[in-house]
């Protein structure tokens, strides 16, 4: 198998952004190999002046043709850097609860493999990236798109366009052109990583509605004022999840009437396999110990009635007692803020044994 989908390598390389902004790095990407900062809060609106936005472009680890799209496009950076904070942060929040986490350790190794939740990296990785891109164009923070100035609805002659929509159709444009989409390869592991990605576009597609408010006398409605608004991208995580939790280990098969190999699942409901269908190759590993996949699960916490007789793989439980602080007895105050005690109480908490 000679080479992997050229716009699946890219997306890989683009997720594993080497960004040096602070003394403090962490570990994070599809490789898991380069060093990145972890920020915990979303971007400036502001696109970086002068000659910001280049520093940031070499900062990272792009592929030449993408370095120049970079260079280009001032507040792209930026948006990248923010596409690689949504997924970090959607990934860890879904798979809370799971034997695997979303750790960063044995990261690569499990890349090289089709897991399913290799599959799940990928989608949630290219949706993490159309949504901070139709993001950034209705925020103001890329040059070369704006709004979403397009609804494509009927009677829209009523309606009076306002309120910076989110520019969904640039945003996947734009994406193709970064990833470099070329034809799809004959490599049934190519196959599967393109199936992938194009879910997590979907997923984020799906979240595309429009909103609009009322304007006119007694609230008639005479006038509209509508705007494409996506999904906060915690819908897209939790779609994204459901997938993961039905996906489908497929095969290739060779389609009669074109001669070309095509995905195949086993028929479910009556239903061939979907576009919007995580696929995978081969059954994950347990993660329950410690391997090149992932740090297992002993010293995790977990809910002593509902995940930890799944959560520590039948080890058992440790059970200890800690002290926890939290505001009690608050009263408002005039004229404007409130006033609370603080109060200490005992609770138990439950972590996976080791062995």
């Amino acid at each position: 198998m000679r080479s992997r989908l050229p716009r699946t390598a890219c997306l890989l390389r683009l997720i594993a952004l080497c960004i040096l902004l602070s003394h403090t790095a962490a570990y994070f990407g599809l490789t898991g190999r380069e060093p990145l900062v972890f920020l915990p809060g979303p971007f400036s609106n502001e696109p970086p002046t002068g000659k910001a936005h280049l520093k940031q472009c070499e900062q990272m680890t792009l592929t030449r043709r993408q370095k120049r799209l970079c260079r280009r496009e001032p507040g792209l950076a930026e948006t990248l850097r923010e596409s690689v904070r949504l997924s970090l942060l959607e990934c860890r929040y879904q798979f809370r609860n799971e034997r695997w986490n979303c750790s960063l350790d044995g990261r690569g190794s499990l890349l090289k493999r089709a897991f399913k939740e290799t599959a799940f990296l990928l989608a949630v990785s290219s949706a993490a990236l159309t949504h901070a891109l139709a993001k950034a164009c209705s925020s103001g923070r890329m040059e070369r798109c704006t709004c979403d100035d397009s609804p494509g609805i009927q009677h829209r002659e009523a309606w009076q366009w306002g309120v910076c929509g989110d520019n969904l159709k640039y945003s996947t444009k734009f994406l193709k052109k970064f990833l470099g989409q070329k034809r799809v390869s004959k490599d049934l592991r190519a196959q599967v990583d393109a199936h992938n990605i194009n879910v997590g576009i979907r997923a984020v597609k799906s979240g595309l509605k429009t909103t609009c408010k009322c304007h006119g006398v007694s609230g008639s409605c005479a006038v509209r004022t509508c705007w494409k608004q996506l999904s906060p991208f915690h819908d897209t995580g939790r779609l994204l999840k459901y997938r993961y939790d039905t996906a489908v280990r497929v095969l290739s098969v060779t389609n009669a009437a074109t001669g070309e190999t095509e995905l195949a699942g086993p028929r479910r409901h009556g239903q061939s396999l979907r576009t919007t269908d995580l696929v995978y190759l081969e059954d994950s590993p347990s993660f329950c110990r410690p391997s090149r996949y992932s740090p297992g699960t002993g010293g995790r916490s977990c809910a002593k009635d509902t995940s930890c007789q799944s959560l520590c793989c039948g080890r058992g439980y440790n059970t200890a007692m800690r002290l926890t602080s939290l505001s009690c007895h608050c009263q408002v105050r005039w004229c404007c803020h409130v006033e609370c005690q603080t109060c200490v109480r005992e609770e138990e908490v439950y972590t996976c044994k080791t062995a």
